[in-house]
């Protein structure tokens, strides 16, 4: 959600700040609604003032006994009483269009964010690990991990396509990576563990800024609630329509939850395998904060993400996404893309974003800082912390043995039950 009065001191700034994100000059439309509303308003608190005026001078005439003047005062009273409701319905009516405006069009792109139409934009910034070498060819998690236990064909007879059935040690594998995860981000990185609902209302997913515009993107239940395609929706409305003391910022939340995500824009995309479903694990963080802070929280966030890969010695890239290939909500965003030797390329496994306030207006959630007047918007991040799924597929190309194997990183041993080596099984 933008700032209708940012819009109103530079809209040239503003426009300009939308064209890097490819949308068309949006401010002479968004200006002439707040015009036409703010003018309502200004009429309708005349008319809201004279009423009450002549209301009080009805009983003075009456007093005086002038009743010719106490009489058309009246009339002017039921006058303004028949004209109110009508100017307050125009002035509803705008304001939802202006609102449903301000809200249609995404975030503004951070001034470091470089320029760029799609991902061929995005910027590396550095690098960590060495991709391992190997003495034979190494495949792709989708050939390796069949016979370990990740079974494509009875997650598919099930449910269709895009969904996994796991088995055995390939089922114990996955969940020590989501404890692993969420203990390393809850004793060592500071997030507050949360076991939120997967099941959100409307206002939820608006605020984190899936819907209107992305609702083909989600799952939708017959009583009208929504899947979670993040536990960021989940999360971040913790805060929804609250006033926050200053001494309770920041606010580091994360959870090991369910994702769901109808993947109607990916058609054809990542169809063998297990990178791309539609209900996969994932460990979430959401920071709340003072503005003046959320650049550094953004650098802490995925710095927090990028140590579950060290801890697993998982090689990866961390790139900055060009104002072209951000989220909808996002100013500013770090990929973080893990190497995948079988597919001998990089992969994005963490999505860490600045928000800024364009949630926070969105969910109404403000905070009071100390020694001010009044209230400010607080600032949104989210970040992946990470992707189960996506780390299981990177351990499975990193970590695999000539004979079809894969060892366990040793990080992971205290949660695997003495579990060493996915063995395949005849």
């Amino acid at each position: 959600m933008h700032d209708i009065r940012q819009i109103r001191e530079n809209p040239a700034a503003f426009d300009a700040a939308l064209a890097r994100r490819g949308v068309a000059p949006q401010s002479a439309t968004i200006l002439s609604l707040d015009t036409a509303r703010r003018d309502v308003a200004t009429r309708l608190q005349e008319a809201q003032g004279r009423r009450n005026e002549a209301s009080k001078a009805i009983g003075a005439a009456m007093g005086k006994g002038d009743k010719d003047t106490a009489e058309a005062l009246k009339a002017e009273v039921a006058s303004l009483k028949t004209a109110l409701p009508a100017l307050e319905d125009e002035e509803r009516r705008l304001t939802a269009d202006l609102d449903a405006v301000l809200a249609a069009w995404p975030n503004l792109p951070a001034a470091e964010v470089p320029e760029g139409a799609d991902e061929a934009g995005n910027v590396e910034v550095s690098r960590w690990g060495t991709p391992r070498s190997f003495s034979f060819t190494p495949r792709e998690h989708a050939d390796v991990g069949p016979a370990l236990g990740l079974d494509f064909e009875t997650g598919a007879l099930i449910s269709g396509a895009r969904f996994t059935f796991l088995r055995g040690a390939m089922a114990r594998l996955h969940r020590a990576l989501g404890q692993f995860m969420l203990d390393r981000q809850t004793a060592e990185n500071g997030y507050t563990e949360c076991a939120p609902p997967l099941l959100v209302k409307d206002e939820a997913v608006f605020g984190t800024g899936q819907l209107p515009k992305f609702a083909e993107d989600l799952f939708r239940t017959g009583d009208g609630r929504w899947l979670i395609p993040t536990a960021e929706v989940s999360l971040t409305n913790a805060v929804q329509g609250q006033i926050l003391s200053d001494a309770a910022l920041p606010i580091r939340m994360t959870a090991l939850t369910p994702c769901f995500r109808s993947e109607a824009g990916a058609a054809g995309r990542d169809t063998r395998g297990f990178i791309r479903q539609h209900q996969f694990e994932k460990v979430e963080l959401v920071s709340i904060t003072r503005p003046e802070d959320s650049e550094a929280e953004h650098e802490r966030m995925t710095q927090a993400a990028e140590s579950i890969l060290q801890a697993l010695d998982l090689p990866y890239r961390k790139m900055l996404l060009c104002s072209g290939d951000m989220g909808f909500t996002a100013r500013k965003t770090y990929d973080l893309e893990v190497w995948l030797p079988g597919q001998d390329t990089y992969r994005e496994i963490s999505s860490c974003s600045n928000c800024g306030d364009f949630q926070a207006r969105r969910m109404n959630a403000r905070y009071r800082p100390e020694g001010q007047k009044g209230t400010a918007f607080v600032h949104t991040l989210n970040g992946s912390g990470l992707a189960v799924g996506r780390t299981l597929v990177a351990v499975l190309e990193n970590y695999q043995q000539e004979d079809g194997s894969v060892e366990v990183p040793p990080v992971l041993l205290p949660y695997t039950g003495g579990l060493t080596r996915l063995v395949p099984q005849a």
